[in-house]
């Protein structure tokens, strides 16, 4: 068969030799006769499978000890929810950053449960940029500050984080968690679903500093309280096991084949200059995001005469050449190639090569 290189937005594609460790444990898990997705979540096996998932990405990340590590359901889009019910909760206050979709979603869905604030917003310039924030626009009586670091649907990246003062920044990472090495410490909070970078759908990581878990109120739902999770390591109910024992697996590929963020960061500039090179150079296309707030994740781009039918044969001759999933989000139409960490450079060369020739056989 020849090779499919999968270019989803998510759930997007895993790194084969995570794939293959898998399928090799995938009926019989450590000599136990049991699947991963068969055995008890308090089991010691399991225990050990999430245990040393934390562990290692405590190590890829650099987490320090006063920040806590959950596993946790419901996609990023109930941390939507769950930040505002656990976090907005002093002054009932908070300052949203718009810059797409998600970061929209977050907002609406905070303004149930107090008074958030858009302070920011890429609006204006159709969400081809990512707004300036300055110290001076944050209300001081913010409970916390929200940004979207990767925009999935519209190819942005925060490259600087806005000053903040004491005020934490929450930051939904679903699209970017992983793609290079931060500094936790500049956050409060961090959520990410996993579908992107970290394995199958199902999971979501939460990284939150400890002053800011346990101030939920009573009326707050138990399995939105995220003291109950921290309590119970994650186990409080029964957790999404195989996604988390993936990500475990994807969490060891980080670190040992690909040898850390610090690489892993490399070769996603890479990957991501070398297509960003050949849809600026193409005669056909052009990247609907042009400034320095270019995503390394998630590259839309579109016919330069807005023909959808160029582009409708663009992705149906991609399709032909293994090339898939590259119709751009319903919203914004034309194309997206999503190149997450386990989307290999010969991937990307694959396609950079697809451009190449369409160009040349459709001028």
């Amino acid at each position: 068969m020849n090779p499919v290189y999968n270019f989803s937005a998510g759930p997007s594609t895993l790194p084969k030799s995570v794939l293959k460790k898998a399928e090799a444990e995938l009926s019989n898990y450590k000599g136990s006769g049991m699947s991963v997705m068969e055995m008890s979540h308090r089991s010691k096996l399991f225990m050990d499978i999430i245990q040393d998932a934390e562990k290692t990405l405590r190590e890829l990340m650099n987490i320090p000890d006063n920040y806590t590590v959950l596993f946790l359901q419901g996609g990023a889009s109930t941390q939507f929810a769950m930040v505002p019910m656990n976090l907005m909760i002093k002054n009932k206050k908070a300052d949203y950053v718009i810059t797409g979709t998600w970061s929209q979603k977050a907002y609406e869905e905070a303004k149930k449960y107090g008074t958030p604030r858009v302070i920011a917003n890429s609006h204006g310039a159709d969400l081809s940029h990512i707004p300036k924030v300055t110290r001076d626009m944050i209300d001081p009586e913010a409970d916390y500050v929200h940004i979207t670091t990767n925009n999935t649907i519209e190819g942005t990246c925060f490259y600087e984080l806005p000053d903040t003062g004491d005020i934490p920044i929450v930051a939904d990472m679903s699209s970017n968690i992983l793609s290079e090495l931060i500094d936790v410490t500049d956050y409060g909070l961090i959520y990410a679903g996993a579908q992107k970078n970290i394995g199958p759908a199902g999971m979501t990581v939460v990284i939150a500093r400890n002053d800011l878990i346990g101030r939920a109120p009573e009326n707050v739902p138990t399995m939105l309280d995220y003291a109950v999770h921290q309590k119970a390591n994650s186990v409080y109910n029964t957790p999404p096991t195989f996604p988390i024992y993936m990500a475990k697996l994807v969490f060891d590929w980080i670190k040992d084949d690909i040898g850390g963020l610090a690489k892993m960061a490399e070769l996603n500039e890479k990957k991501a200059n070398l297509l960003y090179e050949t849809i600026d150079n193409s005669v056909l296309f052009e990247a609907t995001i042009k400034d320095r707030d270019r995503s390394w994740m998630n590259v839309p781009f579109i016919s330069k005469t807005g023909d959808a039918e160029l582009e409708a044969k663009f992705i149906k001759e991609a399709g032909e050449r293994g090339l898939v999933t590259l119709k751009g989000h319903r919203s914004v139409g034309g194309m997206r190639a999503s190149i997450y960490n386990a989307m290999p450079m010969e991937g990307v060369q694959a396609l950079v090569d697809f451009i190449k020739d369409f160009d040349q056989n459709n001028q």
